[in-house]
C-alpha cells in the first residue's frame, strides 16, 4: 500500500480556536417555532424547529421503544410529546406554529397534548399530500 504521508501546515496553530462551533444544546432562548408532526399508519414522528428551519428536538414512537403497530396509536403520540416537552422546557420555543401531515391516528393526539402541555399554538396547519389523480392504480387483487 505505500508510506502514509504527514503534512505540517505553517502558519497558525490555533485555527481550531477560530471555528465556531455550535452546539446542539444552546442556551439560546427561542420564543417561536414550528412542529412538523409526521403520522402515518405505521410510525408518528414529531419534529421541533425555530423560525429558520434548524432542529431544536425531535422524537418518534419507534424512539420511544414503541413497536409494531403500538407506534401509530394515539398514545404514543402523547407519549412524545411529552418527551418533547422536557427537551422544549429551557430554551424552547414556546409559541408553536404546527404543521400536521399525514393520515394516522396520532395527529390529533399530538396537537391536544401540545396544548395541555402549556404551549402557546398559534397556528395549525394541515400539510397532507393529497393525489390530483396520479399514477394509475395498481390492478384488482384475484385470490
Amino acid at each position: 500500500m505505500g508510506k502514509k504521508k504527514v503534512v505540517q501546515k505553517s502558519g497558525d496553530a490555533n485555527v481550531e480556536d477560530k471555528v465556531k462551533v455550535q452546539g446542539a444544546t444552546s442556551s439560546k432562548k427561542i420564543d417561536n417555532g414550528f412542529v412538523y408532526v409526521n403520522a402515518t399508519y405505521n410510525n408518528t414522528v414529531i419534529t421541533v424547529t425555530d423560525n429558520n428551519g434548524n432542529v431544536v428536538a425531535w422524537s418518534s414512537a419507534g424512539a420511544l421503544g414503541f413497536s409494531g403497530p403500538k407506534k401509530a396509536t394515539p398514545f404514543a403520540a402523547s407519549k412524545i410529546v411529552a418527551v418533547l416537552a422536557e427537551k422544549m422546557k429551557k430554551s424552547g420555543p414556546f409559541n408553536l406554529n404546527i404543521i400536521v401531515k399525514g393520515v394516522g391516528s396520532g395527529r390529533d393526539s399530538a396537537v391536544r397534548t401540545f396544548a395541555a402541555q402549556g404551549f402557546n399554538i398559534l397556528t395549525v396547519k394541515d400539510a397532507t399530500p393529497i393525489p390530483h389523480n396520479g399514477p394509475r392504480p395498481p390492478k384488482v387483487r384475484r385470490v
